[in-house]
């Protein structure tokens, strides 16, 4: 029997989003574990990235959604037994839900078979099974601990890496062993698997492909509340072929129903869980690394919004600056603002600031004082507001207003 498809508009598709991410559910006077633990469980992984300039990657996201957090609280659920999160590749390098760990055998099985484009496959057997003896006999290592000292090769951009550190990596891709955390340095500390999972975790009987990824595409779409067959692939990286299945697999038990968005080209598909508010009081800058960012195509179509990194553009050719993080403001991206934290000096560099055609006659105000409860979270006393952007004459003077010593430079 044919079904009804839904039509809904972009405003509609956005705010289902938006829900579906968290950015709904009630703040709590002093986030707990329960409220970092409900939160990953709307954005499904937190993705992982070593730029420091304003705050690393994973932890961004959190506080876009509950406000001021203390960071120790990710630390101890991805470092500390009982694990409730746990690194690995599951959009990039990412921190997951531990009970993901057996949907993600399959890909550490693809990993462990043909290697990865990073690492690669292991140049020697005998010093992979040796590092996991290491492991086992020594406890939780970091790759320079590990080291052998020899020459590193200096043969990719970016990169640095030791034969032990291109080992340890083919290794934990391919799940043969796990993360128990990041040290001061950030560099990854290599453990046995039986050591970081819970043992109930481990045990399970590992899902059938077809399952494993009927489970990525099922998490995705509660995720994204609504989507485009590409947005679920995306979300996890999932390979060609394996979406499509997968999709078809959830209609028929009526999981995701198909809808068509308001100026969508594709066809659409909203979660049977999806809330639809009437509104959303959001107001809230996004890393760049946010799942509400992360995939360019989505965010242009939902928000209208053209965004893109330019961390690795040349200088010159920058158009908003190196660390650029949109604002929400309610359900729309009303601007956009390159932030640094220079811990040194205990200032919030606000370097340029951008609002968009659309944005409000408050976006100033409140973005003023989104700033300053960042400043306050990244434990900075002072917010300087360059003289870049449109918006930057505006925001100094409301800055100022918040009481924490805006000047425009």
């Amino acid at each position: 029997m044919p079904r009804n498809v839904t039509s809904l508009s972009r405003q509609q598709a956005r705010r289902i989003t938006l829900a579906a991410q968290g950015f709904l559910d009630p703040p709590h006077a002093v986030p707990t574990m329960r409220t970092l633990v409900r939160t990953v469980q709307r954005t499904g992984v937190l993705q992982i990235d070593s730029v420091n300039v304003l705050q690393r990657a994973h932890y961004m996201p959190l506080y876009s959604r509950i406000g001021p957090y203390e960071p120790a609280l990710l630390d101890r659920a991805a470092g500390r037994p009982p694990r409730r999160l746990v690194e690995y590749w599951a959009h990039v390098a990412a921190f997951m839900p531990v009970e993901l760990w057996p949907y993600m055998r399959h890909r550490m099985r693809m990993y462990g078979e043909d290697g990865h484009p990073w690492p690669g496959a292991p140049t020697s057997r005998e010093l992979a099974a040796s590092l996991v003896a290491e492991l086992r006999d020594g406890g939780p290592r970091t790759a320079r601990e590990l080291d052998t000292g020899l020459p590193q090769a200096k043969t990719d951009w970016g990169w640095n890496w030791s034969e032990t550190k291109r080992t340890l990596e083919y290794l934990f891709l391919s799940g043969e062993v796990a993360i128990a955390g990041r040290n001061g340095a950030f560099e990854r500390v290599y453990d046995l698997p039986e050591r970081v999972l819970p043992a109930d975790v481990l045990d399970r009987p590992e899902p059938s492909d077809d399952e494993a990824h009927t489970e990525l595409v099922r998490r995705a779409a509660r995720s994204l509340g609504i989507a485009t067959e590409p947005d679920l692939k995306f979300y996890y990286r999932m390979a060609a072929g394996q979406t499509g299945p997968a999709v078809q697999r959830l209609l028929e038990s009526d999981e995701i129903e198909p809808v068509t968005v308001e100026g969508w080209k594709r066809p659409a598909y909203l979660h049977r869980d999806a809330r639809l508010p009437r509104r959303v009081d959001a107001s809230a800058l996004l890393s760049p690394f946010d799942p509400v960012v992360w995939w360019r195509d989505r965010l242009e179509a939902l928000f209208d919004f053209f965004y893109r990194i330019e961390i690795y553009t040349p200088e010159h050719r920058r158009v908003h600056g190196y660390y650029v993080l949109p604002f929400l403001l309610g359900d729309r991206l009303v601007a956009r603002v390159d932030l640094r934290a220079d811990r040194r000096s205990g200032v919030l560099e606000v370097r340029s600031a951008y609002g968009e055609q659309s944005a409000p006659p408050e976006t100033a105000e409140r973005l003023a004082a989104e700033l300053t409860r960042l400043a306050g979270w990244l434990a900075l006393p002072t917010v300087v507001v360059h003289r870049r952007g449109d918006l930057a004459p505006a925001l100094a003077a409301e800055v100022r207003l918040e009481g924490v010593g805006a000047s425009l430079r």
